[in-house]
């Protein structure tokens, strides 16, 4: 323990040598009588904090000049951390002035209004401390601990090593620590200030502003070290020609970014392209496409270097070009019906949707989020979509594709029903069906519901057939499209594998036609 206790000592800086010698000084002028000799002490000691003050003041404004100097060489990359620095100056500023204000304060209370804090005359005074700091109601003790807590947050927030900033928080620290045996509970300013002689509770303030100091100076090197912590250091430098696509369209602007790896982009070098300087600092290489092929093309970059050296760094690339072309492709089918929507599939290679626009002959085309809807007007003529999209501020008509335009298919009748798990189903015919179901039913529908088109049709008329024990063909004619009631009475009379049939099913579809559909076998079960 005691070569570790030794070890401890050896490491100790002379500041914090200073600032123990000064805490001895003070517990043992607590314990025995003050003398004037120990009251001059503390003087000798606020004394050689206020030189120290100053000088850790110096130091710290001097870190501050170089990062303002930095910041004018280089705005971009220093602005930012000026900019905390500026913050950090002024609540140091603010802190230090009113622990100033205090100690003026103290020694106005011992010495009356026309007081000198360097030449304090009731060294001994112990109650104007505890006036100004513990009074009730009054007392500044309390907002002294509240800014000393608040800075210390703030100068944290600045550092990411976890020990130097749990070594801030341990300097600024406003906690007490309970001794053994001791059952009072005392606030931290009472145990600062609480029967303590105005010489010296005027150097534990300039103690406080020391420590402040000290924690300015710990942010401000900080980010002065910060500024240059987003570089990227490398030991190979690569010229790179990164296009923004290597096939265009003709018409439209072949781009390319001509880079330097892991350059700085504070300090941009200079791009020559085919024997010519780019006119702008971003490596942005742009050229017009007026034919279709491929083209080559060369340069180099020159890298300026802090000892005045120029560095050069060779490339070479190419693009092609191609002529303009779009696909479109109906989403459904290889077909357009009429009378119905349509999906449409429009695309161009390398253009935003909203910059294409497409027509129709023969109906219309309306957009629909990224997808086009058609809708052909008459069948047997073909509709032609034609697209245009608008490439460097310029339309231009990319692809147009012709489409034949049919009728609609005829649909199925079916009976609509509910299931046992209550799913709604549909019943073609052919196969045994519940009497039940039968007569919970409207009446019947008809509908295209294939795998490609779902397409709904109004039932205009039907006839329901039945036959008798001799054979002959009763017929019904329905209400519409709902079972009449004469035919919902032959419904009651069919027994178990009896069948009828439905016929004459008139329809007319979204295309306007009007269609006779195919008949429908109903077995009942």
């Amino acid at each position: 323990m005691a070569n570790a206790h030794n070890q401890t000592v050896g490491r100790m800086s002379p500041r914090q040598k200073m600032i123990n010698l000064m805490y001895i000084v003070l517990t043992a002028m607590l314990a025995l009588n003050v003398s004037s000799d120990v009251l001059n002490g503390f003087s000798q000691v606020e004394d050689g904090l206020s030189r120290s003050n100053r000088t850790v003041a110096d130091r710290n404004l001097q870190l501050f000049e170089k990062l303002k100097a930095f910041n004018e060489k280089n705005p971009e990359k220093g602005g930012i951390w000026l900019a905390k620095a500026q913050e950090v100056r002024r609540r140091t500023l603010l802190l230090y002035a009113y622990i100033d204000s205090l100690k003026l304060e103290i020694v106005q209370a011992a010495d009356g209004d026309n007081a000198d804090i360097n030449n304090i005359q009731n060294l001994d005074d112990l109650e104007s401390a505890a006036v100004v700091m513990l009074a009730p109601g009054t007392g500044k003790g309390s907002s002294l601990k509240q800014r000393i807590d608040d800075y210390s947050l703030f100068a944290c927030s600045h550092i990411s090593d976890s020990t130097q900033a749990a070594n801030i928080r341990r300097v600024l620290s406003t906690q007490v620590k309970k001794q053994a045996g001791n059952i009072d509970s005392k606030s931290w300013q009472e145990n600062l200030f609480e029967n303590m002689p105005v010489v010296a509770a005027v150097t534990l303030l300039s103690k406080m502003q020391n420590d402040l100091l000290y924690v300015e100076g710990e942010v401000l090197n900080t980010l002065l070290t910060n500024v240059d912590i987003g570089d990227i250091r490398v030991n190979q430098v690569e010229a790179f020609v990164i296009p923004d696509s290597r096939i265009v369209m003709r018409g439209s602007r072949y781009s390319a970014s001509i880079v330097l790896a892991a350059v700085d982009t504070t300090q941009r070098p200079n791009v020559f392209v085919n024997g010519s300087q780019l006119g702008n600092d971003r490596g942005l290489y742009q050229v017009g496409t007026a034919k279709a092929g491929n083209f080559d093309y060369s340069g180099f970059i020159e890298v300026p270097h802090g000892d005045g050296t120029v560095s050069r760094h060779d490339f070479r690339s190419s693009y092609t070009v191609i002529e303009p072309m779009a696909t479109i492709s109906a989403t459904m089918m290889n077909v357009l019906y009429a009378g119905i929507n349509n999906p449409i599939s429009i695309a161009v290679p390398g253009i935003p949707n909203n910059a294409i626009s497409a027509s129709m002959t023969n109906g219309t085309l309306s957009r629909n989020g990224d997808s086009w809807v058609a809708r052909p007007a008459k069948v047997g003529a073909e509709a032609v979509v034609t697209v245009t999209a608008t490439i460097d501020g310029v339309s231009q008509k990319v692809a147009s594709t012709s489409f034949r335009v049919r009728k609609l298919p005829d649909p199925m009748p079916f009976i609509a029903y509910t299931d046992a798990k209550g799913n709604p189903e549909r019943y073609k015919g052919g196969k045994p069906f519940s009497k039940t179901l039968l007569l919970q039913a409207d009446g019947i529908s008809a509908a295209i519901d294939d795998d490609m088109l779902n397409v709904a049709y109004k039932v205009l008329s039907f006839e329901t057939v039945f036959f008798d024990s001799m054979g002959n063909a009763i017929p019904e004619v329905s209400a519409g499209d709902k079972f009449s009631e004469r035919q919902r009475s032959s419904f009651r009379r069919l027994s178990r594998g009896k069948r009828f049939y439905i016929s004459r099913v008139r329809a007319v579809g979204p295309d306007g036609i009007e269609r006779t559909i195919a008949p429908m076998e109903v077995i009942i079960n």
